[in-house]
């Protein structure tokens, strides 16, 4: 069975940094493109950030540009958003997400992942 776990998420401040995680099982991780998405209430999920299976190619949202990393750990299974710079317009439900031998042009659709997981919640405050 697939799981996707999310973890890292709370209440900040603006300006604060934190990192989220998102640990795999149930599937051969670097066989997968991986994607972050938020979705803040009475919107669409949006791509925030992906990275390819290598993580030699990673894509940003111009939202997030300069200030979220994103970062995967094959060995561990493992990927990671470090958002710093942290804005009220970045409160949301984060969700990862893994795209089956996806590449750099699908990893912006989330049509095109397979399993996601079930989000963390970030919230900054003013």
């Amino acid at each position: 069975q697939v799981h996707l776990v999310e973890s890292g998420g709370g209440p900040v401040e603006t300006g604060d940094s934190l990192t989220l995680s998102c640990v795999v099982s149930g599937l051969t991780f670097d066989r997968y493109t991986m994607g972050w998405f938020r979705q803040i209430p009475g919107q669409e999920r949006a791509v925030v950030a992906s990275i390819t299976r290598s993580g030699d190619g990673t894509y940003y949202d111009d939202s997030v540009k300069g200030r979220f990393a994103i970062s995967r750990d094959n060995a561990k299974s493992t990927v990671y958003l470090r958002m710093n710079s942290l804005k009220p317009e970045d409160t949301a439900v984060y969700y990862c997400a893994a795209q089956f031998l996806g590449t750099m042009s699908t990893s912006r659709d989330s049509d095109r992942y397979d399993q996601w997981g079930q989000g963390t919640q970030v919230t900054v405050s003013p």
